[in-house]
């Protein structure tokens, strides 16, 4: 989803797992979840995979974006934990509930969410963000 709308990019999906760098420098990744639990538990478990060193040589990760999973406002547990995981990446992004998303259409990449984190993702690349 995240990748369709950054298409422009060279943005790839990792579907699910680490990349494998082939430089170092190259070895960027930004972890995407769902705001219900089992999206939070998988976002907590890459932050504390990262923060072990147990993810692969070099890979550097960027932050999380969190897209929501569904209308209206997140009840407060789920909110409490999106923010306790939040903490464990250098910067977050999030994305609101789109119906389209849902039924399987392509998130629209004019969309200020889309073009906030293609914004920021540019400037932390090119070193005008610093680390979180």
């Amino acid at each position: 989803m995240l990748t369709a709308a950054l298409a422009h990019t060279n943005a790839a999906d990792a579907h699910g797992r680490w990349p494998a760098p082939q430089r170092p420098d190259l070895a960027r990744a930004v972890v995407v979840a769902r705001t219900h639990y089992h999206g939070l538990q998988m976002a907590q478990l890459a932050a504390r995979q990262w923060a072990s060193g147990g993810t692969p040589e070099g890979v550097e990760v960027l932050g999380l974006v969190l897209v929501t999973d569904a209308p209206g406002k997140l009840p407060r547990p789920l909110r409490e934990f999106a923010h306790l995981v939040s903490g464990g990446f250098p910067r977050v992004w999030e994305i609101p509930w789109f119906e389209e998303i849902r039924c399987g259409a392509p998130p629209a990449p004019q969309h200020p969410a889309y073009r906030r984190i293609e914004k920021d993702l540019s400037r932390v690349v090119s070193g005008g963000i610093p680390h979180a």
